[in-house]
This record gives C-alpha cells, sequence and structure tokens, in this order.
C-alpha cells in the first residue's frame, strides 16, 4: 500500500505533463494483469474435478490448458500490433470485454468441446489485452520515479496471480466447485472494464500509416501457433517422433517466411525488424524466456510434489504456494526502493541469481520430506528474487522504443515468456519423466520433480548471465527522474 500510495501522490504532475490519466490508468493494467496471469495456474489444481464433471478423457483434458496456451502465444504479436494500429484503449476494452464472455461461458460449459472452445477464446481475449495494458502502462509512466514504483505495482500484481492462482483455484475446487475457477475471471473482467472505459484516457488518434502486413500477421501467427503445438504436445509424442519434429519443421518455416516478409514488405510490418536491434529488447526478451521456462515448470512440479509425493490436497496445496506470493511482493517493494539507487540490469542480474539459489535449494527435496523443511525456506529466497527482478525487465524491454511501437514490444515481451513456459515445462518434463522411469512411487516421482527443479536453477542462472553480457548498463535512475522535472519548469525568454 505504500508503493501504491506514493505512487498515486505523484499523478497529477505527469497528468498535468502529457493529459493522461495515470491513477485510474494504473488501477486499470493491474487488475488487467492479475487477472490474466491468474488464469495461468488458476485451472490446474481444478484438473481432475473438471475431468469428473464434464467427461473429458486422459489426453482431451490437455486441451483445457493447450487451447488457452495456443491462441494465447500464437496471437500475441498480432494484439500488439493492433494496439499499436488501432489504439491501446480500444483493444483493451475489445479484449476485456471477450476474456469475460468467454470465462462465463467456459463456467456454463455442459461438454468438453464448449469448455476448450471457452479457454481458446480467452486466450484470444488474453492476447488483445495484454500487449495493449502493457503498453498504456510504458506511455504513462515514461521515466521518473513514478515508472520505477508503477512497474513495481504492475510486477507484484504478475506474480501474485500467477501464485495466488493455485491457491485460489485449490479453495474453489474444494468448497465451491470446479466451474468457479472460470467464473471467477467474471467480476474481475467487469471491474477492469468499467476502470478502463471510465478512467483510461483514449490518446492521441494512431497514426495507422501504411496498410497493414497481412501476409506477414498469418505467417507469424501460423508460426507461434504450430511452434506452441508442437511444444506443448510432446507429452503425448515425445520430442523425436515425427509428429513432433514435423510440426517444428513448418513452424520454423513459417516464422522464417515470416522474417523475410518483415524485411521486403512495401506495407506495415507486423513487427520492426529493427527492434531487435536494440540491446534492451532483445537481452530482456532471451532473459524472459528463461525466468519464464523455469517458473512455469517449478509450479507444476512443486504443485505435484506437495499432493503426490507429501499428499495434501488441492485447498491444502493451494494454500502452501501463499508464503511464494507474499515473497514476491516484497520483492517488488524491494525492487522500487532499489530502483531509485541501482540500474535495472544490477536488479535483474541479482534476482535472477537469488531465484536461481532458490530452485537449488528446491532441487534438494526428499520423498520424506515436509512443507516446513523442504519448501518453505527456497519459496522465500526464489519469490524475493523473482519479484525483484520482474519490475525492472519489463520496464527495460520497452527501453528507448518508440510509442507507436510500445504495443508491440510489450507483445514480444509476453511471447517471449509464453513460449519459455512452453519450451521450459515440455522440456523439463520430459527429463523429470525420463529420471522417474515407468514405476511412479513418492521415491522416484521426488527424483523425477528434484531434477526438473535442479534444471531450473540452471536456466536462470544463465539468464543472470544474459543479462550480465547483453543487457547495457544504464545511468543512475534518479537523473532521469531531474530530466523530466526540468521538462515541468516554464520556459522563460
Amino acid at each position: 500500500m505504500t508503493c501504491w500510495n506514493s505512487t498515486m501522490s505523484g499523478m497529477q504532475t505527469i497528468q498535468d505533463k502529457g493529459g493522461t490519466r495515470p491513477g485510474p490508468t494504473l488501477a486499470a493494467v493491474a487488475v488487467v494483469q492479475f487477472m490474466v496471469s491468474l488464469d495461468l495456474s488458476v485451472v490446474n489444481v481444478g484438473l481432475p474435478q473438471i475431468a469428473a464433471g464434464l467427461g473429458f478423457s486422459a489426453m482431451g483434458l490437455t486441451w483445457v490448458i493447450h487451447a488457452y496456451a495456443l491462441s494465447f502465444g500464437g496471437l500475441l504479436l498480432l494484439g500488439g500490433k493492433a494496439a499499436d494500429r488501432y489504439g491501446r484503449k480500444p483493444v483493451l476494452l475489445l479484449g476485456l470485454g471477450l476474456f469475460g464472455l468467454a470465462s462465463l461461458a467456459g463456467g456454463l460449459a455442459q461438454a468438453p468441446g464448449q469448455l476448450v472452445a471457452a479457454r481458446a477464446a480467452q486466450g484470444v481475449g488474453a492476447a488483445a489485452l495484454a500487449p495493449a495494458a502493457l503498453a498504456l502502462l510504458t506511455a504513462t509512466f515514461p521515466s521518473g520515479r513514478e515508472r520505477v514504483r508503477a512497474f513495481g505495482i504492475w510486477s507484484a500484481m504478475n506474480a501474485a496471480g500467477g501464485a495466488l492462482g493455485v491457491l485460489i483455484g485449490g479453495v474453489l475446487t474444494d468448497y465451491a466447485g470446479w466451474r468457479w475457477v472460470m467464473l471467477v475471471n467474471v467480476p474481475m473482467a467487469a471491474g477492469a472494464l468499467a476502470l478502463a472505459w471510465r478512467g483510461v484516457a483514449s490518446g492521441p488518434p494512431p497514426d495507422r500509416g501504411r496498410r497493414p502486413d497481412v501476409l506477414g500477421a498469418f505467417l507469424a501467427t501460423a508460426g507461434m501457433t504450430l511452434l506452441v503445438f508442437g511444444v506443448v504436445r510432446t507429452d503425448r509424442n515425445g520430442w523425436t517422433s515425427p509428429v513432433t519434429l514435423t510440426t517444428l519443421a513448418v513452424a520454423a518455416a513459417l516464422l522464417a517466411a515470416f522474417l523475410v516478409q518483415e524485411r521486403t514488405t512495401a506495407r506495415e510490418p507486423l513487427v520492426r525488424l529493427g527492434l531487435f536491434g536494440n540491446r534492451s529488447v532483445a537481452g530482456a526478451n532471451a532473459f524472459n524466456l528463461l525466468v519464464g521456462a523455469a517458473m512455469a515448470s517449478s509450479f507444476y512440479f512443486m504443485s505435484l510434489y506437495l499432493q503426490r509425493v507429501l499428499g495434501h490436497g488441492p485447498a491444502l496445496t493451494g494454500t502452501m504456494f501463499l508464503p511464494f506470493a507474499l515473497g514476491v511482493v516484497a520483492g517488488s517493494v524491494l525492487a522500487v526502493k532499489l530502483g531509485y539507487r541501482l540500474p535495472p540490469r544490477t536488479l535483474m542480474v541479482a534476482g535472477g541469481l537469488m531465484t536461481a539459489t532458490g530452485f537449488a535449494w528446491f532441487a534438494m527435496i526428499s520423498a520424506d520430506g515436509a512443507f516446513a523443511t523442504d519448501v518453505l525456506g527456497p519459496s522465500i529466497v526464489a519469490s524475493v528474487g523473482f519479484g525483484l527482478c520482474l519490475a525492472p525487465l519489463v520496464s527495460i524491454a520497452t527501453a528507448g522504443v518508440a510509442p507507436r511501437e510500445t504495443g508491440t514490444a510489450s507483445a514480444l515481451l509476453n511471447s517471449s515468456r509464453q513460449i519459455g513456459a512452453s519450451l521450459g515445462l515440455a522440456a523439463l518434463g520430459t527429463a523429470a519423466q525420463h529420471r522417474t522411469g515407468r514405476v511412479s512411487t513418492p521415491g522416484t516421482l521426488n527424483d523425477g520433480y528434484a531434477l526438473g527443479l535442479g534444471l531450473g536453477a540452471v536456466l536462470l542462472a544463465a539468464a543472470a548471465l544474459v543479462a550480465l553480457t547483453v543487457l547495457r548498463g544504464t545511468g543512475h535512475p534518479a537523473q532521469a527522474e531531474r530530466a523530466d522535472e526540468r521538462d515541468l519548469l516554464p520556459v522563460t525568454e
């Protein structure tokens, strides 16, 4: 609350300067990010009850997760470009409306196909609203102390949504029924829609320039969708199966064709390739891909460890993720405090190494362990480190990007996280399954989960190395604030 109040106290200065409405914008974006992050994890704990309630087969149940991942990951670049071309507020409102309606349809589903279709529609809505919301935040808080605080709040809501999703999903599944893991999004979407409708400024008319590159949009969306599809289906086909290799080869060909199209098109490209020449953009996305791979797999492994090895129920398992959520919030607050004194790269390196240390500690879990001895300590260390690096990551990923491309840069960051999560979960899950073997006992399962968590620590250490070597050092954050203050002074002749 201190971080929020401090941010709100500086809003009038920004509003006077740019005509924006930063307070309501920050509130709307925070709710949006919490909702999107919550939806990535809230369904997982309720999957057994969903299967029993709607009659899913074992393989069909995976599409409750995959349908969302495919549409979300495949359409993010298109959503970011739409925000840049047609305006961030209209795209945000459209995405929120679709997300809320899809959540309602999923909660009322009466057949497996209806729920899978609703999850796919949720992904489409999220692909529109996530980059639009982040682009709004970037444009509203361009620099200075307010930017540090705003991204600190954003990062806390982002990570808290993912961590609390497991807790909320477990409690809702146990005490209200599985349908509420979908319906819980409806009031949040309605609240965010009301905040954005009334509180977010429309902004200047977007400069639409040349006609959009429709072929490039098709190639990027098809390539991203096939890439995510090929990765998430390795749980059934295996990495070396003809189906997987063919799918990934076609995805690579489509993405290569997309790069050629973007370089040669006479229309407005979906992604200007010069963005990747920005070391901040390239380094932040590489960092995000590695962190996303480690974090997505860790939620998966720890949820299964607590339930299948230690024998806890869904609600108690969700409760045991609460220290992680609180640790992320604490790390985000600490990032705000240190963000006035240290460059973003320093915070990302320190946070990445701290999170890697927590994961290495996680890798020491045992089959006869307990929450207090095997989970609580590493949860605190890893979560504080994750919160420490998350806000600087998002801030630096849009640094030096032209205002007309902030939606695209935001979509790239969301895409790298989604691709990293899919790749990491598939690759580390395969390694863990190989270590477990065909006989699933608490001991063999524990060995597999421990290996997966240890590999996550390696990915996080690699992310810290990327931040150290690729990202440029930046000046003292207070310098940007003083520059902003000079811009606010009246000009005298």
